[in-house]
């Protein structure tokens, strides 16, 4: 059953890839350029993963539980969290997809990323976690805070959400690239080489993210998807050589950089860049401390802000809006800064008018120092 995890990983890794799915590029176009268009895809996914998560826990498959909310230690985790993955150029999943297309800075960010999980979980960091993590509050979900059924978050919280889809779906398209003519043909082209657009990769990585669930409780594994712990149980087995650490979730990660590795190799955009010095001590530095952070918060972008909000766990949604907060404070340090934020707005501005668009699907800026990863013309 734990080569589940493998293949789930492995779907999830080429579909991330394709779709260039970045939730670093979501947080950081608010503050850019106020574009949601990627937040509002990420939404798509919490949406109807929660549905589903929900329908399995009404139908028996699983079941959900709570603990007392640990505050202090997910808001100042979720923004160590969101600041560092402005400085890594990815946030934890995308650095293991970008790893898998080759390039050098995220295998940097994600080696300190696993090994500063491991330090701050089971080294001389988890103390310190540990003790801010025992600073709590009784109320640990939502609707149990608000007496309400969850049934009546979701009906509010997809009623929302498409409302934005269909606000984004409506606006104008702006000029089309020039594109060559394909070069594949049927589904070849379908998984290499045609676009995937935002909406449609969110929808996939709803039903893998979804099914993670019976097939993670399956093996033992009580959770839906997760990275921080399985990347921290990869750095103690390298350590100790105690087997059982390896779990779904292991799997898991491992078949994500292997998806996306089929994913790029395919698509012709595996190439191995090396970083300059600058984004070298960057990548170190954002996976360093996204480790910490992860670890203080309980979880990263997919434990807490995509699968902890999807059961509405307060501790997934305080960590989303702090992860937030921490991603806009890097990017006014690092990005923009006060002279180009109003040049930044401009070229928004010329973008949604057709004017030097970016590609469909693309975030409209990038981590300092990497690149978009997405080759302008094929070979």
């Amino acid at each position: 059953m734990l080569l589940t995890g493998l293949g789930l990983g492995i779907a999830l890794g080429f579909a991330m890839q394709r779709g260039r799915f970045c939730v670093t590029g979501a947080f950081r176009d608010l503050w850019v350029t106020g574009n949601t268009r990627w937040l509002t895809a990420f939404l798509i996914v919490i949406a109807v993963q929660s549905v589903g998560v929900f329908t399995l826990d009404a139908v028996g498959v699983i079941s959900l539980s709570s603990s007392a909310f640990p505050w202090l230690a997910t808001v100042l985790g979720a923004f160590l969290f969101g600041f560092a993955i402005v400085l890594a150029g990815g946030y934890a999943t995308g650095t293991y997809y970008r790893a898998g297309e080759g390039l050098v800075g995220s295998w940097l960010a994600l080696i300190f990323y696993a090994l500063f999980s491991a330090i701050s979980k089971t080294g001389v960091l988890a103390t310190g976690v540990s003790g801010l993590r025992s600073v709590t509050v009784e109320a640990s979900t939502v609707h149990g805070l608000l007496g309400v059924s969850p049934w009546l978050l979701i009906a509010v919280l997809v009623t929302a959400v498409v409302l934005l889809a269909r606000h984004h779906l409506r606006k104008r398209p702006g000029a089309r690239l020039a594109t060559l003519p394909p070069r594949k043909r049927g589904i070849a082209r379908l998984l290499f080489e045609k676009q995937w657009g935002a909406f449609t990769t969110a929808l996939v990585i709803d039903a893998l993210a979804i099914l993670a669930w019976p097939l993670s409780w399956a093996t033992g594994r009580e959770a839906g998807l997760g990275i921080t712990g399985p990347s921290s149980n990869i750095v103690n087995y390298l350590v100790s050589g105690d087997a059982e650490v390896i779990d779904w979730g292991v799997y898991l990660v491992i078949g994500i950089l292997t998806g996306a590795f089929i994913a790029a190799k395919g698509s012709g955009e595996f190439r191995i860049r090396i970083p300059d010095v600058v984004t070298t001590v960057r990548s170190i530095a954002g996976g360093a401390l996204m480790g910490i952070g992860a670890s203080l918060a309980g979880g990263c972008t997919i434990g807490n802000a995509m699968v902890n909000t999807a059961s509405f766990q307060l501790q997934g949604w305080v960590a989303f809006g702090f992860m937030i907060l921490g991603t806009g404070a890097a990017t006014r340090l690092f990005i923009t800064g006060p002279s180009k934020a109003r040049s930044a707005r401009n070229a928004a501005a010329r973008e949604g008018s057709g004017q030097g668009a970016a590609a469909p699907g693309s975030p409209s800026k990038t981590a300092p120092g990497h690149s978009t990863a997405r080759a302008s013309v094929r070979r």
